[in-house]
């Protein structure tokens, strides 16, 4: 009966896309928004005790471990950036990440705020 009960879990799994969050190296990924925030944050302490530096490129994430790089493409211009996870938001609920002043401006405009953008665990 366990083993029934087992092999039940496991095509439910596969068959709802739970084994689609694991291909190689890269478990992540999707698109979605990102916003970017910079002067009045930078030297404050981040969720993960870190300083918070607008300089570097670092983001936000809700949930993804501190630590964890993501590959951030932006859809209209189609750069790229490796971030570093080591706070936790955006507090939007339509966006995916806030990232870094300096990671934001590397693939996109900061004039413009709001960026779409394709996301993939590097680690």
């Amino acid at each position: 009966m366990k083993s029934v009960f087992t092999f039940v879990l496991l095509i439910g799994f596969i068959t709802f896309g739970g084994a689609g969050l694991y291909s190689g190296a890269n478990w992540l990924s999707g698109s979605g928004k990102a916003s970017w925030y910079g002067d009045k944050f930078h030297g404050k302490t981040t969720a993960s005790g870190e300083k918070y530096n607008m300089n570097e490129l670092t983001a936000a994430h809700k949930t993804l471990p501190f630590g964890t790089k993501v590959k951030i493409t932006n859809h209209r211009t189609g750069k790229s950036v490796v971030v570093e996870i080591n706070d936790r938001g955006p507090f939007v609920k339509s966006r995916q990440f806030d990232l870094s002043k300096a990671a934001f401006a590397e693939i996109g405009d900061i004039n413009r705020g709001i960026m779409s953008i394709d996301y993939e665990v590097v680690n």
